[in-house]
């Protein structure tokens, strides 16, 4: 049996002083007061529950689509790991059929037969397009973009996937689709879209339950047209994804709708491209390069391309300049994301029977330590 002391730990009702967790097999089966001897031994600072990241492009210098491979994605996972992501998505953008193949056998590899210690990182897929507008593309590249075909739903519908995430525009996919999918256990998320507030609508009304990166490469609000951006303010159980390294978003924006969606469905998410964990500037991307500038991504011609943002940042960003409480802060990037996957019961908090997943901060927010499943690996 594995004992940890902390001098705080955030669980669900809270702020508890002076506990021990016990840990076995690398999940958390006891919860208690820590003794006079322990609190001796314990560790200093505040302890939260380990990040869950589920929209990761790269990492450690590797872009997935580049190279989707189960070596990629081990390479992608140590590099957010030391960010105190301890659960993710790895992410696939719009690309051609065989990538997201590919894509999807580097995945059922690593969930098979990966090392243990990755296994435990990785959750599952998203495949952010390739079923969106061409008019809200962003850095997606349109000669990709395109409709569903059956092999690609055969690919997306795997079931040694794990959880999969698929981020569609609802203008270019039937609500059929998304009914199928979701019959199938996958989440659908709205972004990259066009659409009419009554056309996202009816997405939701097919199952979809989230928007990827909210605000950005979606229909604005407007004063006669709530578009996206207000079919999602104004669905209180929608999920909805927010890139916090404010370039995506201005923190007066975020802190808006932050507040709107509220701990419970805000999610703290990365986008992250290969340059997290590396020291790489410059990217080949499809027919242009991404080029990195202090802590902004772009393209050479000046359209953001993901980030270089880890999942700390994220929480740091909207804990210090967003107004939103650490607590709070730290659901929106871990029970929150695990619950929008339907892997609440696995990851996403500190509680007897989930995974040993823990970040360790200071009183200034700094990043200390990390566990993953009860190994301590920062």
């Amino acid at each position: 049996m594995q004992c940890i002391t902390v001098d705080n730990a955030l669980l669900p009702s809270g702020w508890h002083y002076h506990q021990t967790l016990e840990i076995e097999n690398g999940r958390i089966v006891n919860i208690r007061s820590a003794t006079e001897r322990e609190k001796a031994l314990s560790v200093n600072g505040r302890l939260l529950p380990g990040y869950v990241d589920v929209q990761v492009n790269g990492g450690g210098g590797v872009l997935f689509n580049a190279k989707p491979s189960a070596a990629a994605i081990e390479t992608m996972a140590l590099a957010h790991l030391r960010f105190g992501t301890t659960s993710m998505l790895p992410t696939i953008i719009t690309d051609n059929a065989d990538t997201m193949t590919r894509a999807a056998d580097a995945i059922a590899e690593v969930l098979a037969a990966g090392p243990e210690c990755i296994k435990t990182l990785i959750k599952g897929i998203h495949f952010e397009g390739p079923f969106l507008s061409t008019a809200k593309k962003g850095v997606h590249d349109d000669r990709f973009i395109r409709v569903p075909s059956d092999s690609e739903i055969a690919t997306i519908t795997r079931s040694d996937l794990g959880a999969v995430l698929v981020t569609i525009a609802p203008e270019s996919v039937s609500s059929t689709f998304i009914e199928e999918l979701v019959s199938e256990g996958v989440v659908v998320s709205i972004g990259h879209t066009n659409a009419t507030f009554e056309q996202v609508q009816r997405a939701i009304d097919a199952g979809a339950t989230g928007f990827t990166h909210l605000y950005n490469a979606m229909s604005a609000l407007t004063s006669r047209e709530p578009g996206a951006v207000g079919a999602a303010l104004s669905n209180a159980q929608m999920y909805s994804g927010f890139i916090i390294d404010h370039h995506h978003l201005h923190p007066k924006s975020a802190e808006i709708a932050l507040k709107i969606k509220g701990e419970d469905r805000a999610m703290l998410v990365t986008d992250a491209m290969a340059h997290v964990g590396s020291d790489i500037s410059r990217l080949p991307f499809f027919n242009t390069e991404i080029v990195r500038s202090g802590n902004k991504l772009t393209t050479q011609e000046g359209t953001l391309a993901g980030s270089c943002l880890d999942m700390h940042r994220a929480l740091v960003n909207t804990y210090s300049d967003c107004g939103i409480s650490l607590e709070a802060a730290s659901k929106m990037a871990s029970i929150t994301p695990a619950t929008f996957m339907n892997l609440q019961h696995e990851i996403g908090s500190i509680e007897v029977g989930k995974q040993a997943d823990f970040v360790l901060l200071d009183n200034s927010q700094m990043l200390l330590q990390v566990w993953s499943s009860g190994r301590k690996v920062l």
